[in-house]
């Protein structure tokens, strides 16, 4: 791994952060083998794009259950510990689908609506302690999620995969794709202890994507 080669420990844990006893066991072993958890980024989520209508009960409680519970649980494993020792920083990856709506795919939108109420919520009750929390919201990002939402939008409204592409990046100014490291280098940035004064925010990384 690029962390190990570096010369840092690593200790992973496979897990689904969708099971509550697993997330505070791993928060449990990841102390127990690297000490204390300064910094948690709930970046966990999965994707299941339906028009409103077709949705299953299990497709809205599967996408919550990862997208918004998992970071419930994590938070609530980890922020304990940092409020003991007055420092924390915890980074929820949501979505510019947490900021507005978006067709075909209501249920990621109410995960990532509900994270981005999280986010502020606890920023709020844990303001002055030491412990920030922050969400990042991407828009567009170069990923192979991104070429699939292309791919599911296509079949569901019924036109070509080029016509979606085409209807979708025109509400990008700059006509590009967001690369993934752009996200990457904020969440560093927000882990880091220059971002003290930064909480409750919800941060666009969109390339000056509009909603239209």
């Amino acid at each position: 791994m690029q962390i190990a080669a570096h010369g840092q420990k690593v200790h992973t844990v496979v897990l689904d952060v969708s099971d509550r006893d697993a997330c505070f066991a791993a928060a449990v072993s990841i102390a127990e083998a690297l000490g204390p958890i300064d910094v948690l980024v709930n970046n966990a989520a999965t994707y299941i794009p339906k028009r409103f209508l077709d949705y299953e009960i299990e497709d809205v409680r599967r996408t919550m259950e990862v997208n918004l519970y998992g970071a419930l649980h994590l938070t609530q494993a980890t922020a304990p510990g940092m409020l003991d020792r007055g420092y924390g920083r915890i980074i929820n990856v949501a979505s510019t689908a947490g900021k507005w709506a978006s067709f075909n795919q209501c249920a990621y939108n109410m995960s990532k609506h509900g994270l981005v109420g999280m986010t502020r919520c606890t920023a709020l009750e844990w303001a002055g302690s030491g412990v920030t929390v922050n969400a990042i919201c991407p828009g567009l990002v170069d990923t192979e999620l991104v070429d699939q939402l292309f791919r599911d939008q296509a079949a569901l409204r019924g036109v070509s995969e080029d016509e979606i592409r085409a209807g979708i990046m025109a509400r990008v100014p700059s006509r590009r794709l967001t690369p993934v490291e752009q996200i990457g280098h904020l969440a560093v940035y927000l882990a880091s202890p220059e971002s003290a004064h930064m909480t409750g925010q919800s941060l666009s990384v969109d390339d000056g994507m509009l909603f239209v």
